[in-house]
């Protein structure tokens, strides 16, 4: 058994549609240095028919810089990535920035800003109590001050070299980074937003959605074909997009829980529900695909090792949903136990392996903080 510590550490909450006709299992690598920013490989290979097992980089390459900046989303395309995924916070002027929560205190240095110290308050988000700083309360032009650091230093230490370094990055700039990158690498690479919170930024007069609608109107991406999917754990607010914008919307699933918007409305179903038959066949009317958890397709048993596939991959593919699946990452304390390498949180597992298992279920893409691991093992299905 591995120790608690390492038990303890679970996943957060948290493309093209077409099964694998098959995968290969994947032979086992050993993980070696993270590539040259200069190198440029491939965008992940072709499916089985034409179509493409999609590589989006989870926060950027979040396994090797801190998540959520420039550089994180610029080594994600250089390393093959097809998509770079920008979580959205609006500012206190509405101005929308990448984080992945909104609560700062532990993506940023502003808990050592004593110019903000008197921001620091506590605030319900989702039905929880969160205590930090927010973005909500922060202009753009002082969110700019600060600088980004590893969320998570226990399991990634090398990354913290590069605390201090990068802004916070604006929507804005995430897309001119991705038209810039698509020029030099002759490849063009995506953009695949989620609106974080929607409910909690509706009632406090944020609104992300009319900001990201004008935002992709403004960069000429609303439209059929444009390389963008826009994904949310709520409802509502995907079936309010779904009105206005044109490209493919993604519900995210977590493994348990409910949608926020379903609890504060009272509604008793839960993401459990939207992976039903049923549940599945009504976000076939407002969306493109679904965003799955790891454990909505491979269950884990109480020890860590994985259970038996569900039919959800299949039952979406029925109704002409894409799979898209999260999290993958290298770390030991993030990997399923058949594949872990030692009871280190923080060393590499075999991750190639983990891979093999969720190919063979014909996703059509996989989020991953290690973007040219998920590269590597898509190419060599």
């Amino acid at each position: 058994m591995l120790p608690c510590a390492l038990c303890s550490l679970t996943e957060e909450a948290s493309m093209v549609r077409s099964r694998l006709a098959g995968v290969a299992l994947v032979a086992l690598a050993v993980v070696g240095l993270v590539p040259s920013a200069a190198a440029a490989p491939e965008a992940a290979p072709e499916r089985r028919g034409g179509e493409r097992v999609v590589v989006i980089g989870h926060r950027g390459a979040s396994g090797y810089r801190p998540e959520h900046t420039l550089a994180a989303y610029e080594l994600a395309a250089r390393m093959g990535a097809d998509y770079v995924e920008p979580d959205l916070v609006p500012t206190k002027d509405g101005q929308l920035v990448a984080r992945h929560e909104n609560e700062i205190g532990g993506t940023t240095d502003v808990a050592a800003r004593p110019e903000f110290a008197g921001r620091r308050t506590t605030k319900s988000v989702d039905g929880v109590a969160v205590t930090g700083w927010f973005t909500e309360d922060f202009t753009l032009a002082e969110l700019k001050v600060l600088r980004a650091k590893e969320r998570i230093p226990e399991v990634r230490p090398r990354n913290t070299l590069y605390d201090g370094r990068y802004e916070i990055p604006t929507f804005q700039e995430v897309v001119d980074l991705t038209r810039r990158l698509s020029r030099e690498l002759g490849r063009e690479i995506g953009i695949y937003p989620e609106t974080k919170h929607p409910t909690h930024f509706r009632d406090i007069g944020l609104p992300l959605e009319p900001a990201l609608v004008r935002a992709l109107e403004r960069n000429g991406l609303n439209r059929r074909g444009a390389k963008v999917f826009v994904q949310s754990f709520e409802v509502a607010n995907l079936k309010a997009l779904s009105r206005s914008l044109r490209v493919p919307l993604v519900q995210l699933v977590n493994a348990s829980g409910a949608p926020y918007d379903f609890v504060k409305a009272g509604d008793p179903r839960t993401y459990r529900d939207l992976v039903t038959p049923d549940g599945l066949e009504e976000v076939a009317r407002y969306a493109s695909g679904v965003g799955l958890a790891k454990d909505v397709v491979l269950p884990r048993d109480a020890g860590g090792f994985l259970l038996p596939g569900t039919p959800v991959v299949r039952d979406a593919h029925a109704r002409g949903l894409l799979v898209h699946v999260w999290t993958f990452r290298n770390e030991n304390a993030f990997l399923p136990a058949d594949h872990r390498s030692s009871t280190d949180p923080a060393a590499y597992g075999r991750a190639f392996e983990e891979y093999a298992r969720f190919l063979v279920t014909g996703v059509d893409g996989v989020f991953a903080d290690n973007p040219d691991t998920a590269v590597e093992a898509v190419r060599g299905r």
